[in-house]
């Protein structure tokens, strides 16, 4: 065979040649234990109500969700992050149902909390979308703005009731300015420096959460472009940062995962506490119904994915594929 000068030089595909070769060399491994699963509960059903724009996704009964809990534990994953779904006639603009010890939220970590005790982390969604007639994040003033100081005292009052409900870590998800530190003192004020805080430090005004609506029957008309980031931003999400690790979170969160791997990759480089990422109802619904249509081949596009999110820096993610993977990981 003809040689041509003496390339190729080098050859790095002696570093492809097998599977085992190839995982011997991986730069990222996915586990079990990077994985947190977000789940749904409804008030006043009697059956799992499949959301059919997440396929596969159910909302739970209290019931199930207990079963899904103890799944999780089985798969070995870290958490189960809860958001509650009140019954319609309950929802006020203030979001009542968010911060009543027997709301659906409250009433579910104390299921799970009693179903899993510290076998999983026990998280809880601190926002008021789930709770409020109007479905934005926070009370709104009397021109229909979202007060953002009026709001933090809500979330000051959620987050003791989901403490004492048995949240481990209580996840600030409305991106109001404060909520962090606001939050922290809240909880402390009670005796729980234990209760842990992931913020949701870069949430993106995102068209990727369309099918989140449905899954939590948001009452939402407009949209949250006042307190969720631009899309067209990153300087910012640097911001939001320090001042959230300035307030206090012990974790830190980006939101969406997928089309924001570039934001997580910078705060992955410069956070001190760890970084996880979203993989949002979105990107879930986009590879199951390709895959549905025979376009992709949904087990490697899963795999796929969450490996990128690992390989851009977060060291957990949620993700609605989380016990699946994990599953497939250990077999």
């Amino acid at each position: 065979m003809t040689t041509y000068g003496s390339f190729p030089g080098s050859r790095p595909r002696r570093l492809r040649t097998t599977p085992v070769m190839r995982r011997m060399v991986a730069e990222n491994r996915l586990h079990p234990a990077d994985f947190i699963l977000p789940a749904f509960v409804r008030e006043g059903v009697s059956e799992p109500v499949p959301i059919a724009a997440m396929p596969g996704v159910v909302q739970h009964t209290r019931d199930s969700l207990k079963k899904a809990a103890a799944e999780a534990v089985a798969a070995g994953i870290s958490g189960i992050m809860l958001f509650g779904v009140p019954e319609e006639s309950k929802k006020d603009a203030f979001g009542t149902p968010g911060t009543d010890p027997d709301g659906i939220l409250q009433v579910a970590l104390r299921d799970v909390r009693a179903e899993v005790g510290d076998e999983l982390l026990v998280m809880s969604d601190l926002c008021l979308d789930e709770t409020t007639d109007h479905g934005h994040c926070g009370v709104l003033d009397d021109q229909g703005r979202v007060d953002n100081d009026a709001t933090l005292e809500r979330y000051a009052e959620m987050a003791q009731v989901q403490a004492d409900a048995g949240a481990h870590v209580v996840g600030p998800s409305g991106m109001m300015d404060g909520q962090i530190g606001v939050v922290r003192d809240a909880l402390d004020q009670i005796g729980r420096e234990d209760v842990a805080i992931l913020a949701y430090t870069a949430k993106y005004s995102s068209a990727f959460y369309g099918p989140f609506r449905e899954a939590v029957g948001s009452s939402l008309k407009g949209d949250r472009k006042t307190y969720q980031q631009d899309p067209a931003n990153a300087r910012e999400s640097l911001r939001e940062l320090a001042l959230d690790l300035e307030e206090g979170a012990d974790m830190v969160m980006v939101k969406p995962a997928g089309p924001y791997l570039d934001i997580l990759a910078k705060v992955a480089e410069v956070s001190d506490v760890p970084v996880a990422a979203y993989q949002i109802s979105g990107e879930y619904s986009m590879v199951e119904a390709a895959a549905e249509k025979g376009w992709l081949d949904r087990d490697r596009a899963i795999f796929e994915t969450l490996t990128g999110i690992k390989r851009a820096g977060a060291r957990n993610i949620l993700t609605y594929w989380a016990v699946e993977a994990a599953l497939k990981l250990r077999d």
